[in-house]
């Protein structure tokens, strides 16, 4: 679909979306959109108050729900208490390149919150699921190798680029994986990812470092597009006529903006062994498993 925009939604009256961390960025914005075209939007949120803060400047039906995905025990509490059908779930809520920090359940935080706080949390929730899981990845999965042996950075040096790019590789091997036991199941419920390409969020001054959130300012300044066109890939994954396991990124220079399309991914991202691999590991790390 050409020069998709948010016109293109369609109407959504009565179904129910869940959107991890949409208190802000192409969350907040995805919400926005999904609530106009009548969806009743769930903003899963690790602060309440920020989460209703920004549902109060949300047009359309809204809830706000806590979620923290650096804590299973939060995660199995949000799935628990979740009641009928889930249409629309978007893996969006992310950490970027903060210092070496361990999650409750002592992971390396980005791969814990990005990667398998959502496993998680699609797990518990897939039965609920009738429509689409979207998980938010990244261009910097392509820095990613993911090392199997060490996955807390517990005998590397840390690097947080290196730790962000293999959380995003990761995103995008549990989305492959996720629609390869889906069509195995003849499930109809369809595996998307999707990237924003360089949108003007607050993931990028978070970084406990003075001089990287400067100079994120700086960049988002001049490269970055909105919040609202860093969520129509997120959008155009969640209700174009797309096969299953599509991933949709920005189609301009280098994918970092301008109108969404289907876009390609590194090598080790279509690596079918590797998917299995780190499936199972995150199965094992967070007790959850493949429901249907």
């Amino acid at each position: 679909m050409p020069n998709f925009s948010t016109a293109d939604v369609p109407d959504l009256p009565g179904r129910r979306v869940i959107i991890t961390g949409a208190n802000s960025g192409i969350g907040r914005a995805a919400a926005r959109a999904l609530a106009a075209a009548g969806a009743q939007v769930t903003l899963a949120v690790r602060s309440l108050d920020r989460g209703r803060a920004a549902a109060a400047d949300i047009a359309g039906k809204t809830e706000v729900r806590e979620l923290d995905l650096a804590d299973l025990a939060s995660v199995r509490a949000f799935a628990a208490a979740w009641e009928g059908e889930i249409h629309l779930l978007i893996n969006n809520a992310g950490v970027m390149i903060p210092p070496l920090s361990r999650t409750a359940d002592g992971f390396e935080l980005q791969f814990g919150t990005n990667h398998l706080g959502h496993f998680a949390l699609t797990n518990l929730l897939l039965p609920h699921v009738t429509g689409r899981v979207v998980t938010v990845s990244s261009t910097a999965h392509r820095l990613g190798r993911i090392d199997l042996d060490d996955l807390g950075w517990e005998r590397r040096r840390y690097r947080r680029w290196q730790a962000y790019g293999d959380s995003k590789l990761a995103n995008l091997l549990f989305a492959a994986e996720l629609q390869r036991c889906l069509t195995a199941t003849n499930s109809p419920v369809l595996s998307m990812a999707a990237h924003p390409g360089y949108a003007a969020t607050n993931l990028q001054s978070h970084s406990g470092s003075r001089l990287w959130d400067s100079l994120g300012g700086v960049s988002s300044s001049i490269f970055a597009q909105s919040e609202s066109a860093g969520a129509l890939p997120t959008l155009y994954a969640a209700v174009a006529d797309l096969p299953g396991g599509s991933y949709a990124g920005p189609g301009g220079w280098r994918e970092i903006r301008g109108a969404p399309r289907l876009v390609g991914r590194s090598a080790r991202a279509q690596d079918p062994e590797l998917a299995r691999r780190l499936w199972e590991v995150s199965e094992r790390l967070t007790g959850t498993s493949f429901p249907l």
